[in-house]
C-alpha cells in the first residue's frame, strides 16, 4: 500500500504541475489498504454495474483546509512582535495560545484556478478580511459545527465512501458529518442545511455532483473564506489510479463572488 501511495503521489504532483494557470485541483488518496494482508485481493477498479469504484476510506493530499489561496507556512503563535513579516504574525489572544501547535499553518501554493485569487466582491472581501482577523471567534470549525461542502472534502481527516447504484454515502471523521449524493430523481424541495443537497450523475467515468440549498453558515477554510446561502457547487470526482481520485469543484455565488471559480 505504501508503494502504491508514493506512486500515486507522483501522478498527483505531475497533474497539478500541468494545470498551473488553469485549474489546480484537490487530489484524494485511498487509505483503506494500509495494513491489509499481502495476499488479500485488491479492491476492484469497477463496481458490478461498471462504474468507477470509489468505495473505501480516503484522505486529501494538500493544505486547502488552512487556506485555499497560496500562503506561507506560519506558526500557531508568535510571542514577540516583528519577528515575522507577514500580516498574521501578531501575538495571539489567549484562546489561540491555548491551541498551541494546532493553530500552525503549513505553507501551500494554493488550489484556486486561474490567477490563484478568489474573486470576491468588494464588500465580501471586507468581510473575509474581518473573518481572518477574528478567526478564533468566527470559524465554524472551531465551534465543531458541520463543516459543509466542499470543506469536508479536504479537511485533514479520513472519510469513507459507500457507493450504491442510486445513492453514494460519505461519512467524515470530523463532527460526525455525513452527506448523501442522490443518483436518482428527488421529489420535493429539500431544507437548507450545512452540508447542502447533493444530486449526482455519471459523465463517463466522472461523477458530477450539483450541490445546492446551503444555509450559508460554513466557511471554505481557516483563512476566513466564506460564502452565502446562494452557494451552488458543481463537483467532479475522476479516478486517477485505483488509490487516487482527482477532485474539482466549481463555485458559484453571485452574492459573494464576481464570477464562478474553480479549485
Amino acid at each position: 500500500m505504501m508503494r502504491n501511495w508514493f506512486r500515486g503521489s507522483t501522478v498527483i504532483v505531475a497533474l497539478a504541475a500541468a494545470t498551473v494557470g488553469a485549474v489546480v485541483s484537490v487530489a484524494v488518496r485511498n487509505t483503506a489498504g494500509q495494513g491489509q494482508d499481502q495476499g488479500q485481493a485488491p479492491r476492484p477498479a469497477q463496481t458490478p454495474d461498471g462504474r468507477p469504484n470509489f468505495n473505501g476510506v480516503w484522505q486529501v493530499n494538500n493544505e486547502a483546509h488552512w487556506d485555499l489561496e497560496a500562503h506561507e507556512a506560519r506558526p500557531g503563535m508568535v510571542m514577540q512582535e516583528g519577528v515575522y513579516p507577514y500580516e498574521y504574525a501578531r501575538v495571539p489572544a489567549a484562546p489561540v495560545l491555548a491551541l498551541g501547535a494546532a493553530a500552525g499553518v503549513p505553507g501551500s501554493l494554493g488550489v484556486v484556478g486561474g490567477d490563484g485569487r478568489i474573486p470576491y466582491t468588494a464588500e465580501a472581501l471586507r468581510i473575509k478580511q474581518e473573518n481572518a482577523e477574528n478567526w478564533i471567534d468566527r470559524d465554524p470549525e472551531l465551534k465543531c459545527y458541520l463543516p459543509g461542502i466542499p470543506r469536508a472534502m479536504y479537511m485533514p481527516y479520513p472519510f469513507q465512501i459507500s457507493q450504491g447504484t442510486d445513492k453514494i454515502h460519505m461519512t467524515f471523521g470530523f463532527s460526525n458529518a455525513a452527506r448523501v449524493i442522490h443518483l436518482n430523481d428527488v421529489t420535493g424541495p429539500p431544507d437548507y442545511t450545512y452540508m447542502g443537497h447533493s444530486v449526482g450523475r455519471w459523465e463517463g467515468d466522472t461523477l458530477v455532483v450539483d450541490v445546492t440549498y446551503f444555509n450559508g453558515k460554513t466557511w471554505f477554510d481557516r483563512a476566513g473564506n466564506f460564502h452565502s446561502e446562494d452557494l451552488q457547487l458543481t463537483e467532479r470526482f475522476s479516478p486517477m489510479t485505483p488509490d487516487a481520485i482527482w477532485y474539482e469543484v466549481t463555485i458559484t455565488d453571485p452574492e459573494t463572488f464576481t464570477r464562478p471559480w474553480t479549485i
